[in-house]
């Protein structure tokens, strides 16, 4: 089931800071960098890891290199906290390389946007498991994850 498209500006309540997370998730699994750039304001800053990214053409680059080497990219966040134009988020991806080793990633994100419910600051930290194939708990098709598929919590992550 889709998710009702309301303006998902701030202030953000539960239920929109919900949906504001779940949209994200939906745009990156589509991993089409062009698609999810536009979430973000056209000067958005962004530190992941050790990167710092500025610009939605900065983060098309940085998209298209990362959904190159991280294949079959499939990720789930959950909301943490929230507050005005603030959200906190946790997620897990899971990916392999080209030589066929598994990882799952974890990580934290702080998100802040503007009025319009753009984002223009994201800052990420992120640690990589090596993880067996056998060890995948995300095995949806690749795209959006079904809302039957269970969430980190479910998952015991």
């Amino acid at each position: 089931m889709e998710t009702t498209q309301v303006n998902l500006a701030p202030p953000f309540t539960r239920e929109t800071a919900i949906q504001k997370v779940r949209r994200a998730e939906d745009g990156w699994n589509t991993r089409d960098p062009q698609k999810v750039a536009l979430a973000y304001t056209v000067d958005s800053r962004w530190r992941n890891r050790s990167e710092f990214v500025t610009g939605r053409e900065e983060i098309v680059r940085f998209l298209t290199r990362k959904w190159t080497k991280e294949l079959d990219y499939r990720l789930i966040k959950e909301l943490w906290a929230f507050d005005g134009a603030r959200i906190a988020v946790r997620f897990a991806y899971e990916w392999h390389d080209d030589a066929g080793n598994w990882f799952r990633s974890y990580g934290n994100e702080n998100w802040e946007f503007d009025a319009e419910g753009l984002m223009h600051h994201r800052y990420a930290c992120i640690n990589d498991l090596p993880i067996k194939e056998a060890e995948r708990l995300y095995r949806w098709p690749l795209g959006r994850r079904p809302e039957d598929h269970p969430g980190l919590s479910e998952l015991g992550l």
